[in-house]
């Protein structure tokens, strides 16, 4: 018998899903693998468009759990709070597209560890919410991979105009979007995080597909 996902034939649930990507972009977004640093408001929402779209690998890296505050802008349920967030990630992700492999690093980021964290992804995607975090991550990869590409976020945070979202490139091989001033004190909500993560999924999307130019 052949087998099945959700009763179909897995060999149409597959071409099903990709029927409506940009033309010739399967193989391309199959064969990528993207590393995402951080699995909260950024990493979880960059992770769901990246393996909707069929991106064949992703490593998700986090040491938190899923708390109650999270759920107004992080995509987990409920159900999942205090789990490991990249384990609530990848089951949440697995039901999206079981296509995807994805390995989980339930682990803290450091200077030292970024070699072995990073070292086999085509590109580092950067979805922190501590500043600190961000500049040790951009460092380090700056400094061990200087030709790979790396895709950042800074200021989402308030209920400012979406517009003043963008996305820059700051160096050959370092993206950046956000509005680069709002702060999250100033509190976190969906909508403006989203647009955010959604400026970064769209850069790692282009680079896998060759366009490398804002």
């Amino acid at each position: 018998m052949q087998p099945t996902i959700q009763g179909m034939a897995i060999k149409d649930v597959y071409q099903g899903m990709k029927a409506r990507n940009v033309a010739d972009s399967t193989d391309r977004l199959t064969a990528a693998h993207v590393a995402i640093a951080g699995a909260g408001g950024l990493g979880s929402n960059i992770a769901i468009a990246l393996a909707r779209i069929g991106v064949g690998q992703l490593t998700l890296i986090d040491f938190d759990q899923v708390e109650l505050s999270n759920l107004n802008r992080q995509q987990f349920k409920l159900s999942q709070v205090g789990m490991d967030k990249v384990t609530a990630l990848k089951q949440n992700l697995q039901e999206f597209n079981p296509f995807v492999t994805i390995t989980t690093r339930v682990q803290k980021v450091d200077h030292d560890n970024v070699t072995e964290l990073f070292g086999d992804a085509d590109i580092i995607c950067e979805a922190f919410d501590n500043p600190s975090a961000k500049a040790m991550l951009l460092d380090a990869a700056s400094e061990f991979f200087p030709n790979k590409p790396m895709v950042m976020a800074t200021g989402m945070a308030g209920i400012h105009s979406s517009n003043s979202i963008i996305t820059k490139q700051v160096r050959p091989n370092l993206y950046i979007a956000g509005d680069g001033s709002t702060a999250g004190a100033e509190g976190l909500m969906a909508p403006r995080v989203m647009i955010a993560a959604g400026h970064e999924a769209n850069m790692i999307t282009r680079l896998i597909l060759g366009q490398t130019k804002i």
